[in-house]
């Protein structure tokens, strides 16, 4: 058995190995057997390696006794250090009231002392809370002074912080190519493990929340792969290597691949909410997309809700879960209160669910307002995302507006980038549109390759609702595609409103329909419509 120095000893080299669980066990032991405290350095390493195991409190009250106990011994330096570390904890959880205080502890005690490495690490933070207080960037001032530090102090995470800012600037600006060359390179240092964990997983969130706000999903799946190794260094329940794990699984959920990505996202997503509660409803929000493409409505409410409680927006998600029901005034309501808050960048999300949404309310004239800003954003940040988002929904717009030929265009180059993107739920959507603009050029056949084509990825998505499979419709006598599905909605007594919302079109468009089936078939009412319909099905049936 140990004695209070081997433990002391094994606490201390278990830290040195990043076995954090043995560190704090050995560490916490030993001041438990001693007669005096340990080390103050090592209750920091303690402080640290409990962060690291997602032990939320726990780390936080050692670190504020770290924090006095520097200040007790003069180390003032130390103290201001910790201040920081503590206030990018209290931030990182999302509580700005405390993480606030401890920065002015950080800012008080770095003015009695010279300039130094810290005071750069202050003004990353302080610049960090005016952005989360609403404004979208750095101001200039801000980035000029972080540069003139990281050249002054060239610390690993100094140098990194300041190229991340720069990085995220540029990108702001426009300048797509610089700011990712920026980003990239403030990565290297996180991925030589040349800065400690709290920064350096800063850095790696910041720039997967960018990669994935430009739809850059190449991109965010490179760096994910790459953290992935520099996170092994913390063991499997690091939070760090949490954080990984949803990223990787919202990868793999845009990549098709769901077939356990629903239970490990509420797991994963449910242990972060204590030390990440942003990343946590990256996961929630992505979980509730799961279920609401495969008809799961309450679990998706339930899902948007636990993101919405993390502080995350759950959109366009939840506006789109709406408007698979039939509210589509709800929809539009939803989406449009979410862009009035949100900055021009994190808008473009949600712009290609507002032309969808739009066209479905009957306001071709909202629909193409969004989809110009859409092309405006595609122009200028050039993100193939955007462009992919942009080429979709000026399809939307085409076959809306009865334009096969420029639906079909649109559709393709939305097609060929889904594909090349491995994106199968956006194919399949893709899909079933281009079977509409195939329809309204009078191409049956094309239509219902397309069509087959896009059912066939929904069925083995499981996704029934998010790009609803409508019933296979019964084009036989005088009726088009598009009137046959309609009328096949209708005949499984979908009211006009949920038969737009299905197919996306208005329901003035689908009134329009249904006047041009009762004239073709000799009916004068819905009922006589559907039972047509049934007649027509059984009829095919018995052959």
């Amino acid at each position: 058995m140990l004695d209070r120095a081997g433990l002391v000893d094994a606490g201390r080299s278990a830290y040195a190995a990043s076995d954090w669980s043995t560190a704090l066990e050995r560490l916490a032991a030993a001041r438990a057997a001693g007669e005096g405290d340990i080390d103050i350095d090592d209750i920091a390493r303690m402080a640290r390696a409990a962060w690291l195991l997602i032990r939320i409190p726990e780390s936080i009250a050692l670190a504020e006794e770290v924090f006095r106990g520097y200040c007790d011994l003069d180390r003032h330096a130390d103290a201001a250090m910790t201040a920081l570390e503590l206030s990018l904890r209290w931030l990182i959880k999302g509580d700005m009231t405390v993480g606030t205080a401890w920065l002015n502890r950080a800012r008080r005690l770095l003015a009695d002392l010279p300039e130094g490495p810290a005071n750069a690490y202050l003004l990353y933070l302080e610049a960090s809370v005016e952005m989360m207080n609403g404004r979208d960037m750095w101001a200039g001032g801000h980035i000029a002074q972080l540069s003139d530090l990281a050249r002054r102090y060239p610390e690993p995470a100094i140098v990194s912080l300041s190229m991340v800012v720069r990085g995220v600037a540029e990108l702001r600006s426009g300048d797509t190519a610089h700011a990712f060359a920026l980003l990239d390179e403030a990565m290297l240092p996180v991925l030589a493990g040349g800065i400690s964990a709290e920064w350096a997983g800063d850095i790696y969130c910041t720039i997967i929340h960018v990669c994935h706000e430009l739809a850059d999903f190449r991109r965010m799946e490179d760096w994910t792969r790459a953290t992935e190794t520099w996170c092994s260094q913390f063991g499997s329940d690091a939070i760090y290597t949490g954080i990984c794990r949803v990223h990787r699984l919202e990868l793999r959920s845009v990549r098709g691949d769901w077939s356990d990505a629903e239970a490990l996202l509420a797991h994963e997503s449910g242990r972060l909410v204590a030390g990440n509660p942003w990343v946590a409803g990256e996961g929630f929000y992505q979980l509730g997309e799961i279920r609401r493409l495969r008809g799961d409505a309450g679990g998706a409410r339930e899902a948007f809700e636990l993101a919405r409680s993390s502080g995350i927006d759950p959109q366009p998600g939840e506006a789109l879960l709406a408007l698979s029901e039939g509210d589509t005034l709800g929809a539009r309501t939803t989406i449009e209160q979410s862009l009035d808050y949100r900055d021009p960048m994190a808008r473009v999300r949600l712009l290609r669910a507002g032309v969808e949404i739009a066209l479905a309310s009957g306001d071709r004239s909202g629909a193409g307002a969004y989809a110009a800003e859409l092309r405006a954003a595609a122009t200028r940040y050039g993100s193939p995302g955007f462009h992919a988002w942009l080429a979709h929904a000026e399809g939307m717009l085409a076959v809306a507006d009865r334009d096969p030929a420029g639906a079909l265009d649109a559709l393709r180059r939305a097609e060929s980038a889904f594909v090349t993107d491995r994106q199968p739920y956006e194919v399949a959507r893709v899909l079933l549109l281009t079977a509409e603009a195939h329809a309204l050029a009078g191409d049956e056949h094309a239509a219902t390759a397309a069509r087959t084509r896009g059912h066939g990825i929904l069925d083995r998505l499981r996704a029934p609702v998010g790009q609803p499979a409508s019933p296979e419709p019964v084009v036989t006598g005088p009726l088009t595609a598009r009137e046959g599905e309609v009328l096949a909605l209708v005949a499984e007594g979908a009211a006009n409103r949920e038969v737009a919302a299905r197919l996306f079109i208005s329901e003035k468009t689908v009134g329009r329909h249904l006047a041009n089936v009762y004239l073709k078939i000799g009916v004068g009412s819905r009922t006589a419509a559907a039972a047509w319909w049934h007649a027509q099905r059984a009829d095919r049936a018995a052959r």
